[in-house]
């Protein structure tokens, strides 16, 4: 059995689950998300506790019960908390600024660049080197914080970018150029 998706799904108060077929509509205080899910899958709610269930022990069913479970998760904690990302950038004279709700990125390049947040996000600068992506879906608040980060990716000799917090860039050596004393 899936670790995963046998874990049970707490509905918090305040939030409504609407279970119809294979599509699901979660409505809470920050939004409302739907998605449609396999419908091979079995979805139960009793005492605002939901569980998901698979029919088989095949490759495919077990493949999917943990989406299934992991995908309604994310979106009950999205209409109750919000997902976030953040992103630093690094560089001298590299920068952020906000105009309005688009971002103007300074990252080295002739030009500024600038950002409009996708449908259900919203940008936010903190300093002029953070930048934080806010939303009630988790996968277009992730597919935004990596349209930015493609906009200057880490460099692999320098660090200089954008990247995610909390991001490791390990840097390779630069040229070693000649030994001194040998021929």
């Amino acid at each position: 059995m899936s670790r995963i998706g046998r874990m049970p799904i707490i509905v918090p108060d305040g939030v409504q689950m609407n279970i119809e077929g294979n599509s699901v509509k979660v409505t809470g205080p920050k939004g409302e998300l739907s998605r449609s899910i396999n419908p091979e899958m079995s979805l139960q709610l009793r005492d605002k506790v939901l569980t998901v269930s698979r029919p088989s022990d095949n490759t495919e069913h077990r493949s999917q019960h943990g989406l299934t479970r992991t995908l309604l998760a994310n979106m009950v904690e999205g209409v109750t908390k919000g997902h976030e990302k953040n992103l630093e950038i690094v560089g001298v004279g590299y920068r952020a600024e906000q105009t309005g709700n688009k971002l103007t990125i300074r990252v080295g390049y002739s030009h500024p660049v600038e950002v409009s947040p996708l449908e259900g996000t919203s940008l936010s600068v903190e300093g002029n080197n953070k930048i934080k992506v806010t939303g009630i879906n988790k996968e277009i608040v992730g597919e935004m914080a990596a349209e930015i980060r493609a906009i200057r990716p880490p460099d692999a000799y320098k660090g200089k970018g954008i990247r995610y917090a909390g991001e490791v860039v390990h840097l390779k050596p630069g040229k070693a150029g000649k030994v001194v004393g040998s021929k």
